[in-house]
């Protein structure tokens, strides 16, 4: 198929042996790939922003973060990833057919019809809702609203070479949301957070986006990693700086304890790490410090979480 890599390794996104070939029900598996459940990094980073929002809130206000918020934030994150994924396969079919490492897909590879997914995506849809809706006003408010950011994402890297921008608003949403949730009303730390978050997925998802720059080229869409190019690490560094000065500066603004810092600090010598040992032309290696952003984002929660501990031990 034209547009496919020559290569002796298989190229699938797929992962093989995973938990879903094991144990799921047989027909379960291909609306749980579809899904990602096989690959929960995205869930991850979706997830980050959430609950560094509610935990700065708690330790802005000098409370402990409510564990139910966490784990409803929690649930969201998978069941809205899951439905980003299923939006964005319907749109791409056509594109990750051509493309070596979605081909397998299954919209793409046939395996799951438009119509079995989008009936998929309104029983996700249909559980997104029921989980917003045990949210403040202002958090469900801003939860309908993130719709609108959600579905044109896929047309993005068919307009413009900053799709990752896109995902970037999209992704870190839940910044807003989870400080709604908490206080509901909407302040300037929650924003900051949010322009942070947006930075760092500029960042991760231009790394991300290196793994396809041939065949994207090929098949003509768009990504900010074909508009940097060989340029791209001095760009990331700038990404991930603007990211840590504006993480900073959300605690700032909150009053938030001392530790923070350090959980900012730790997440800027992540940062060092994935910008000096990256290869961009080596796919695997930029898969693998696409993925340690997760724990980029662990160690910004355990930093707010030790600010916490602090006003618990002072009250």
């Amino acid at each position: 198929m034209a547009g496919l890599k020559e290569t002796t390794l298989d190229p699938s996104d797929i992962p093989k042996g995973s938990w879903v070939d094991r144990h799921a029900p047989k027909f379960w598996r291909p609306f749980l790939r579809l899904a990602r459940a096989d690959r929960p990094i995205g869930t991850w980073l979706l997830l980050w922003p959430c609950w560094w929002s509610v935990t700065l809130a708690a330790a802005c206000l000098q409370q402990t973060p409510d564990l139910w918020l966490l784990v409803v934030f929690g649930l969201g994150a998978v069941v809205m990833r899951a439905a980003g994924c299923v939006i964005n396969d319907i749109f791409d079919r056509e594109i990750d057919a051509k493309v070596a490492r979605t081909s397998a897909r299954p919209i793409a590879s046939g395996e799951i019809s438009v119509l079995q997914a989008l009936v998929f995506l309104a029983v996700l849809l249909t559980i997104g809702l029921v989980v917003l809706l045990q949210l403040s006003q202002t958090a469900i408010l801003l939860g309908l609203v993130s719709l609108l950011l959600v579905v044109p994402y896929p047309l993005m890297k068919r307009i413009t070479y900053w799709p990752q921008a896109w995902l970037g608003l999209t992704f870190n949403w839940g910044a807003l949301m989870g400080w709604a949730a908490v206080t509901d009303t909407f302040a300037l730390p929650a924003l900051l957070l949010y322009l942070g978050g947006i930075f760092w997925t500029l960042g991760y998802d231009t790394i991300y986006a290196h793994q396809d720059k041939e065949d994207d080229a090929l098949i003509g869409v768009k990504s900010s990693a074909l508009r940097l190019g060989d340029d791209s690490r001095p760009w990331l560094a700038g990404f991930y700086a603007l990211a840590v000065a504006l993480l900073a500066a959300a605690g700032w603004t909150g009053g938030v304890a001392w530790p923070y810092y350090f959980g900012v600090a730790a997440m800027a010598g992540h940062f060092i790490w994935q910008i000096v040992t990256l290869d961009i032309d080596d796919p695997r290696n930029c898969l693998a410090r696409f993925k340690s952003n997760r724990n980029a984002g662990l160690l910004l929660f355990l930093g707010i979480l030790l600010a916490v501990a602090i006003n618990a031990s002072r009250a």
